[in-house]
């Protein structure tokens, strides 16, 4: 299995990749200047690392509340799933930037932020939480 997450956007899209050993990683965000170019990258990209399984970030509001911006992901999930066939998991990123922003140095944030940096370090944490839940880690017995 071959997951690909993704931190949607109105100017970039964070990525990530897994698989089902459990570990996500980030990778190169989309940046491209438009949506449509952002769109067709992210199609080239799901087809050629070969993935079976989309994790969108789902930006629920602090209340549990579904606002715009979740609606736009649950759009944007449709439209997934109608141009690749593939399932697309919707996972709660609420919080998900800020814990990728809080372990960067703060006077590269704004150069990160405009490279899709925290971007696609945010899909990961989002991609992390979903393999977590789907691949739960063994614990190991204590010997005797």
């Amino acid at each position: 299995m071959r997951f690909l997450g993704i931190d949607p956007g109105t100017k970039r899209l964070g990525l990530a990749t897994g698989d089902d050993m459990g570990l996500a990683s980030p990778l190169p965000a989309l940046t491209q200047a438009t949506a449509n170019e952002r769109w067709a990258a992210l199609l080239i990209e799901i087809r050629q690392r070969r993935v079976t399984e989309l994790v969108l970030g789902y930006p629920l509001n602090m209340d549990d509340s579904v606002g715009p911006k979740a609606r736009e992901s649950e759009a944007f999930a449709v439209r997934l799933r109608e141009a690749t066939g593939l399932p697309v998991h919707l996972v709660d990123e609420r919080l998900t930037s800020h814990v990728a922003e809080s372990s960067l140095p703060k006077h590269k944030l704004r150069e990160m932020r405009a490279s899709g940096v925290i971007d696609s370090r945010a899909a990961a944490i989002i991609l992390q939480d979903y393999l977590d839940q789907r691949f739960p880690p063994m614990l190991m017995e204590e010997p005797e």
